[in-house]
């Protein structure tokens, strides 16, 4: 356990933020820095199992662990986020079918390959290439995505509900920079709360270009567009607040202006439509009452700025455990005075290149950490593999379960914190998404250097012939994941997360009872003293 919290500490506080740094100096674009430097990151863990099990214990442990690794990242994470993210989080089709389909060729790749119980040079050498193309894949993530919206015609489905829901009010008062809030409740002044919640709480007649917003800040576009477009929609829904006029009542129709360079009125030229609202309020009036209380949001936004400015030298502060500065409260006391030991090592060995000062030596930290990560991963592969031999179990089972859920903590804390937040595609994608680069290099590439450069021509065997079992579940688990997605209508809820969790326990069920020959012999006995 204390091996599983120091590989957590290394990565999250020092390797991931070295890589951050050097993704930085490399000016690599999003998408590429997560296929590569981010997603070695968080599997460097199962990564150097793999290394410590092909060149050292000779075993299966690091193809173990990295199969059972991956189900766990598929079934168990994407379970645990759908039972505790506290709401029903709509998922985007594109990025779980974009990872589920490459990910079903890596297994299917992976599978063909250990079918015979051995690996040759050529066949660890494909696995490495085809990651080099799903790199190439990221890196032009965003014009595959807009030919398969063109494909699947999502947009114009949309378009044409959009156009169906919408009225035209045909009265000569309006001008086309003028839309109708229909009987909307102001008891209170107006505060700032979350655009959608605003949406669906006040709907409203939508002129073109909010309908063209609405439609550009869903899946249908890229990352970019879709911010882009989410910055003007909370720039005009902050402006409708603003300039929304409370009357005594409580219930009114209120006209809002939102400002364009130009109106056009039948193509003519600039309309010449008077200054005033639907309802008669002069627009003078308005703007009048959205400068006072624009006076009054500019001192709460500079209060708000400095508090926020204290709260960044807070944060500052925040980080690992330093040893010489124990925390207030007995929680957090006994947690620092547990790791420490770990800090103690780590304070002196391995520089924090997220402080100023030590913000150039960001190459020394990813020098160190790396250094630390294999130490770690070795002394926790070494007392697994004592343990499976003192209680009899193989170390395929160990990898399976103890080591895969051990280095996949992380993993799922991290998931679950993003889909709290309601980023599901964050938090399937990055479940699924690092499972490529466990199979294709936490595999391929130490099978790679052994029979490439190592021992040129020789085979990596393998002592268990129940892992062709175990990797046909996983491929298994991609299909009825994706498919179970579907059937709940690309939402992540309880339903969801109950039903894979369910699947995960089966998975280990019948693996832990294949190695131990249950239904068949595929497991030899282990050697005795």
């Amino acid at each position: 356990m204390y091996m599983f919290y120091a590989l957590a500490i290394v990565c999250d506080d020092f390797f991931v933020p070295s890589l951050e740094k050097i993704c930085e100096r490399l000016h690599l674009s999003e998408d590429v820095a997560g296929a590569t430097f981010m997603a070695a990151g968080s599997s460097a863990p199962e990564l150097f199992t793999s290394v410590i099990g092909v060149f050292i214990t000779k075993g299966d442990v690091g193809v173990g662990t990295i199969v059972g690794s991956a189900v766990f990242n598929i079934l168990c994470i994407i379970g645990v986020c759908g039972l505790f993210a506290g709401q029903v989080v709509a998922l985007s089709s594109w990025c779980l079918l974009r990872d589920s389909i490459y990910y079903t060729l890596s297994v299917v790749a992976l599978i063909v390959f250990i079918y015979d119980e051995k690996v040759s040079w050529w066949e660890s050498l494909v696995l490495v290439l085809m990651y080099l193309i799903y790199i190439i894949i990221m890196k032009y993530n965003a014009c595959i995505h807009q030919c398969f919206e063109r494909r699947t015609k999502g947009a114009g489905n949309m378009v044409n509900g959009l156009a169906n829901n919408a009225e035209i009010d045909d009265s000569s008062n309006c001008d086309a920079t003028v839309v109708l809030l229909k009987k909307a409740n102001f008891h209170r002044k107006a505060s700032v709360i979350m655009v959608d919640e605003l949406l669906s709480a006040y709907p409203h007649q939508l002129s073109f270009s909010e309908a063209g917003l609405r439609i550009m800040i869903t899946s249908h576009f890229p990352p970019k567009t879709r911010l882009s477009m989410a910055s003007r929609m909370l720039i005009n829904e902050r402006q409708r607040l603003i300039n929304s006029r409370a009357y005594a009542n409580g219930e009114s129709e209120v006209a809002i202006k939102i400002p364009i360079k130009h109106t056009v009125e039948n193509g003519t030229g600039p309309s010449s439509a008077p200054d005033r609202g639907v309802n008669g309020t002069r627009r003078d009036d308005i703007i009048a009452e959205a400068d006072n209380e624009t006076e009054n949001e500019n001192e709460d936004n500079e209060n708000n700025e400095n508090d926020e400015e204290e709260e960044e030298d807070d944060d500052d502060d925040e980080g690992p455990y330093t040893p010489f500065d124990p925390p207030s409260g007995k929680l957090e006391t006994v947690k620092w005075a547990f790791t420490w030991p770990l800090s103690f090592v780590l304070y002196f060995t391995v520089p924090n290149c997220n402080k100023p000062h030590w913000e150039k030596w960001f190459m020394v930290t990813f020098a160190s950490s790396t250094l630390w990560i294999a130490a770690f991963s070795y002394m926790m592969v070494w007392m697994v593999t004592i343990i499976g031999y003192t209680l009899g179990i193989p170390d395929v089972i160990m990898g399976i379960t103890f080591l895969a859920a051990g280095t996949s903590v992380p993993d799922c804390m991290a998931s679950l914190i993003v889909a709290r937040q309601g980023m599901g595609d964050m938090a399937v994608s990055n479940s699924i998404g690092s499972n490529v680069f466990d199979i294709l290099i936490g595999l391929g590439l130490p099978w790679a250097l052994q029979t490439l450069a190592v021992d040129y021509g020789s085979y990596i065997r393998l002592n268990s012939r129940g892992l062709i079992y175990s990797v046909g579940l996983l491929l298994a688990s991609v299909f009825v994941t994706v498919f179970g997605v579907h059937l709940n209508k690309w939402q992540l809820d309880k339903k969801l997360g109950c039903g894979c969790l369910f699947l995960y326990g089966v998975f280990l069920c019948f693996s832990i009872m294949t190695e131990f020959n249950v239904f068949t012999f595929v497991n030899l006995p282990m050697c005795g003293d």
